[in-house]
Order: C-alpha cells, then structure tokens, then sequence
C-alpha cells in the first residue's frame, strides 16, 4: 500500500532516483491510482503490474535519470497491442527524476496523511495536507502539465478488526492480518498469552466493554478458549444497535444453540441474524489454523466499504 514510502526514504539521495507514479487507470488496469514504483541506473524497488507497461515505463524512468533532478512527465499507455497487453484498459503515468531537496514532507508521511503535488516548469512541489477527498485525475482528456495540483490520500481505508482470542486461529489470523488492509485491535484474557504478538491482556469480565468500544465499522472475530465468554462477547456484539461483522468460530450445532439462548436473553430474529458462525466464506475446506483464517480474512475483506 504504502510500501513506497518506506523505499523512498531509504533510496533517496543515495542515487539517482526515478519515481513512477499510477495517476489514473480506465477500464481493466494490472494496478490502481496510487500505486507507485522506484528505479535506479540498475535496480527497481516495487511494481505497477509487470508485463510490457511496466517495461515501457522504467525505459522512460531511466532515460529521466540523466535529466536534471526534478524534472517529470505525464504520459497515457492504452493497454492493447501497442503494449503487447490484453487488459484493454489505458492508464495515465507521472515518471520523474526524483528531487532529493525536494522531500521535506517525506518524514511526516504515514499511510493516515493526504498528499499535494503540484507539477511546476522546474519540478514538483509536495506538502501534506489535513484529510480530505482526493481529487481524481481523468484518464482521458488533455494530460496534466504546469500548475496542476493532484491530491491523494496515501493509505488505503483499513478495516478495524477486533480480535478475540489468541489460541492457533487467533494467531494465524493475527499473522495474515498484518499485511492487509485491517487495523488489528487483539484481546486475550489468559496470562501466558501475554507475551505473544500485539495481544492486549484483558480480564474476561472486562471483554464485553471492549465490544462495547469497538466502532460501527469494526469487524469482530470470536474464538476465545471458552464458550461461555464466546457466548458473552456475541452477547455484547448482537445488543449493540450495529457492527459491520460478528463473527464467531465454532459448528453450526454451537451456532443452534447460541441462537436459542439469544432469543432467551431477548435479541430479536433480525439482531440475531448478524452472527456469522460458522466463520470464513463458505466452500473453503479444511480446518487447518492459516485455512480458518484466510477463509475468514477473505470474507472480512469482502464487506461492504
């Protein structure tokens, strides 16, 4: 997502440097707006979907290195037989020759912050700005020259993700996690777990507050050690007037029987209909830990924005 930034920072001024930047995409596009990649004289750090496209491009990065820093260019590429590409899309690249002086703004930049540049007759100015819609940048239409202001909002929307329980599941789910697009928040009662990974230890009569916490659009995934705090956590969850996603691990015979005490504890047909157990997107087999938890990463992933 924002890898780049990392890449930037640790290439910049080393070498000379040349920056490939997605400004836009039409149709079928191997990578979106955003996406960006870094060439030298010799190597290349990231990618813009490979294929021919992303030959073309780094020819053109490289022939920006011997022009002076700063210097950029805006340049469509339909994506059919010209590129040897079937995707049928077009997109609208930014190459420049990276400025070293011109990377004040790269310090404070986090994949939370909101990025304006400015294309000028002698370079790029970069700033970052409060959060705000980004601008979009048409693929068609006259390209972008001196005195246009892009502005783009750095990181993707990251999905909270309440996590209850560190057992094997809670662990791998935990691991694949972490390089999406998911804001971890993880809780585990039990002592010995305390030194695993980021787990907050947590009393287990406290863990329905943190369900309480949670916000509207938090993903929550039950898989504690045991079935009555499992049962007091979907509990908290179905009483809240909304959450994006309740899930939690376990049969479809553990799911009958919470829905029976449900209805005794008062949450209505419609509530009670939110509980998704078991957990993952259904057709996934296997009840490996890493199966369970990218079965059910994928259909947290799959909610609606």
């Amino acid at each position: 997502m924002t890898d780049w930034l990392a890449g930037l920072r640790d290439r910049a001024g080393a070498a000379p440097l040349a920056m490939i930047s997605v400004l836009a995409c039409e149709g079928s596009a191997p990578r979106g707006p955003g996406t960006r990649m870094l060439v030298t004289a010799s190597d290349q750090f990231g990618t813009i979907g490979g294929g021919h496209l992303e030959f073309r491009a780094i020819e053109q990065a490289r022939s920006a290195l011997a022009l002076p820093p700063g210097t950029w260019r805006v340049q469509d590429y339909p994506l059919g037989p010209l590129l040897g590409q079937c995707c049928g899309g077009r997109v609208r690249l930014l190459i420049e020759h990276v400025d070293p002086a011109a990377l004040g703004w790269l310090d404070a930049a986090d994949d939370q912050a909101v990025l304006m540049t400015r294309l000028t007759a002698t370079g790029i100015e970069r700033t970052l700005a409060p959060a705000a819609s980004p601008a979009t940048v048409p693929a068609r239409g006259a390209l972008p020259g001196a005195g246009t202001v892009l502005v783009e909002a750095l990181g993707r929307y990251r999905r909270p993700l309440y996590l209850f329980g560190a057992g094997h599941v809670g662990q791998a789910i935990a691991r694949h996690a972490a390089t999406l697009p998911l804001q971890l928040a993880w809780f585990d009662p039990r002592p010995e777990f305390a030194e695993v990974g980021s787990v907050t230890m947590v009393a287990a009569e406290d863990l329905p507050n943190c369900v309480a916490d949670a916000p509207a659009d938090a993903a929550l995934v039950i898989l504690t050690h045991d079935h009555a705090l499992d049962y007091a956590l979907v509990l908290a969850a179905l009483q809240r007037e909304a959450v994006a996603f309740v899930g939690l691990i376990g049969s479809a015979t553990k799911r009958a029987r919470f829905l029976s005490r449900l209805a005794r504890d008062g949450i209505d047909q419609g509530a009670a209909a939110r509980l998704h157990c078991p957990i993952g997107l259904p057709g996934i087999r296997g009840k490996e830990p890493d199966v369970i938890a990218i079965a059910t990463l994928a259909q947290v992933l799959g909610l609606e924005p």
